[in-house]
């Protein structure tokens, strides 16, 4: 089992879950920071000393104070930590949800796991632990099955459109605008099209249903 373990969280509430997963588990050498700068000089500290962690669980959202912070979120330290220790193992434990942006963890930051914050997430973060020991990656079911019936790939294009749909903006102004940027295709009836192509693949009924789905999936 891993023998030294780091855990940046700034919801003390939720230190208290972590605390009773890892003593579950005989884990007895962790410690907590509040800020993402903090968990890097841990990091540093310990390489320097040469007993480095060997875990890292994650928050991806951390609350602003008055303190001036150079990483702000869990996806910055993610990235800053791959680069420091490229074989740590990562856990995220959040409660994003939007499929997309857990996807990028895994392809961009190769995290080797993730926990949603909720119902039985002190469970399900004792099983991840687990499994990131054992070298197996953990996404959650959900995650999986939400990211391959999404699996519809969406160009520059079709994020500019839809960002426009979502400020309310009607066909006409959309192709008006198209025009005087030279964003091709820019023509009213291949935009209606493309809006038509996209509400199908997302199995929306009507613009507004694809609009909240794109923000659900984290595509604008």
């Amino acid at each position: 089992m891993f023998s030294k373990i780091l855990i940046a969280e700034d919801h003390e509430i939720r230190n208290l879950g972590v605390i009773k997963t890892l003593e579950e588990l005989q884990i007895k050498n962790y410690e907590f920071v509040s800020y993402c700068d903090d968990a890097i000089t841990k990091l540093k500290t310990a390489i320097s000393e040469e007993n480095p962690y060997d875990l890292l669980i994650t928050d991806l959202s951390f609350d602003g104070d008055s303190r001036v912070q150079k990483l702000t979120s869990g996806q910055e330290l993610i990235t800053e930590v791959r680069q420091l220790l490229p074989d740590i193992k990562i856990i995220a434990f959040s409660i994003e949800k939007k499929p997309s942006i857990i996807d990028e963890l895994f392809k961009k930051h190769h995290i080797n796991g993730f926990v949603s914050k909720g119902r039985n997430d002190a469970k399900e973060l004792k099983n991840a632990i687990k499994k990131v020991y054992e070298d197996k990656i953990v996404i959650p079911q959900e995650i999986i099955n939400s990211i391959r019936n999404n699996s519809f790939e969406f160009t520059n294009y079709d994020v500019h459109l839809v960002e426009l749909l979502a400020k309310g903006w009607r066909q006409q102004e959309i192709e008006d605008h198209f025009k005087s940027n030279h964003i091709k295709p820019d023509s009213r009836s291949s935009i209606e099209k493309r809006l038509s192509e996209l509400r199908e693949n997302l199995d929306a009924k009507n613009n507004i249903e694809m609009v909240v789905i794109c923000k659900d999936l984290g595509i604008i």
